[in-house]
């Protein structure tokens, strides 16, 4: 695997949502988007979330991009509007593993926008990276991203006490992987 990854070209797309790369233009809609107190519940993102944040995730994800870390994607709907966020990180080449994470904007959430957007960017990770494992860890109250691991593919492994990231909520995590 090259150390710098590259966003699929074609996007990633399953014909309802599509996979793109964000950028600098795209602060004002996370800022909005991301001022959901269930996202920053679940989440690392910050609450209140500013437009530095929001370009600080841009310019860090484009790092780990080209560190070969992580990528990042918005997924978007037909009319191209924001509604989920989608990640393969803490990539671990020398382990074939992985980590997915994701946050889905309010409007969107109860569509099967976050199972798509896992299936989409797990597939692309175990095919196009080589990658043999990848977790999705979601904490034990968050019923909805357990639902949406399960539904995914990802089966349940195991749990851990202990936050897998700083400013993530305390309590129990249950780890899935797939495949």
């Amino acid at each position: 695997m090259d150390a710098m990854l590259r966003h699929p070209d074609p996007p990633l797309s399953d014909g309802v949502i599509t996979l793109r790369a964000k950028g600098r233009e795209d602060v004002d809609t996370l800022v909005a988007i991301c001022q959901d107190p269930e996202i920053s519940r679940w989440t690392r993102v910050p609450s209140p979330y500013t437009c530095a944040d929001a370009e600080g995730w841009i310019a860090a994800a484009e790092l780990d991009r080209q560190a070969g870390l992580g990528i990042d994607w918005l997924a978007v709907d037909d009319q191209g509007d924001v509604v989920a966020s989608i990640a393969v990180q803490h990539i671990r080449p020398d382990e074939g593993a992985g980590e997915i994470g994701y946050w889905v904007a309010a409007p969107a959430r109860g569509r099967g926008i976050a199972t798509r957007a896992v299936r989409l960017a797990a597939d692309w990770a175990l095919r196009e990276l080589g990658l043999r494992t990848l977790e999705l860890m979601a904490h034990e109250d968050n019923v909805a991203s357990q639902g949406v691991a399960r539904a995914a593919g990802f089966n349940e492994t195991g749990e851990t006490d202990v936050p897998p990231n700083e400013g993530l909520a305390p309590g129990r995590y249950v780890v899935f992987t797939a495949p």
